[in-house]
């Protein structure tokens, strides 16, 4: 069995993003985190790298001008199905979530995301990408990378239900707790908002 793993140092991260001072904090996050990190402004300008240097994962932000993150994804998905990608966004709404989770998005990472969130959901990808191709090559099992010190290498993919708490809480602090201009944020009730609460904080009892 082959095994496919590539050193961190060795992987090679592109961030998609059209905020310049952001982009250069995301790069030196990559970067601090261990990964080789190049960037693009549009997701034009992505899909160009691409063709001219497959990266292992892709750092996308959701509304990007012109064609947006997913849409982009899309695209890459299909001409390179093994690269990995990861979206992040400072308004995340539950269709967008659903979308990513469609599309095999390995993070869905809400805007300002800490370096411990992108160190954790990069080296989820590293680990997603290697699987990918493993998997492509009809090998019996995925070969997991080396344990990589401080970062969880067995930590289970979240459910939907997972995002999409994450999607609310987070519409909740943008908000001040306000439940009303979050639901009207992510474009639900407040009625299906508080359900949905409800039903997350069941089932984490159960």
């Amino acid at each position: 069995m082959t095994k496919f793993t590539k050193p961190a140092e060795e992987t090679t991260v592109l961030v998609v993003e059209d905020e310049p001072r952001l982009r250069d904090v995301l790069m030196s996050s990559v970067e601090e985190c261990g990964f080789r990190a190049t960037a693009a402004r549009t997701a034009e300008e992505a899909i160009e790298q691409m063709e001219q240097n497959p990266h292992d994962v892709i750092m996308l932000d959701l509304n990007l001008p012109c064609m947006d993150g997913l849409r982009c994804f899309e695209i890459v998905r299909e001409r390179w199905p093994e690269t990995a990608a990861l979206i992040l966004t400072g308004f995340g709404t539950l269709e967008a979530a659903q979308r990513a989770i469609r599309l095999g998005v390995v993070e869905f990472l809400t805007k300002p995301a800490s370096l411990g969130d992108i160190e954790q959901a990069l080296h989820r990808a590293w680990r997603t990408r290697f699987e990918r191709r493993e998997e492509r090559t009809d090998t019996v099992s995925p070969t997991e990378p080396e344990q990589t010190e401080g970062v969880n290498q067995h930590q289970p993919p979240r459910t939907m239900q997972e995002i999409e708490y994450e999607s609310i809480t987070a519409a909740l602090e943008r908000n001040g707790g306000n439940r009303a201009a979050a639901a009207a944020e992510l474009g639900m009730s407040a009625r299906k908002l508080y359900y949905k609460l409800s039903e997350y904080k069941a089932t984490r009892r159960t």
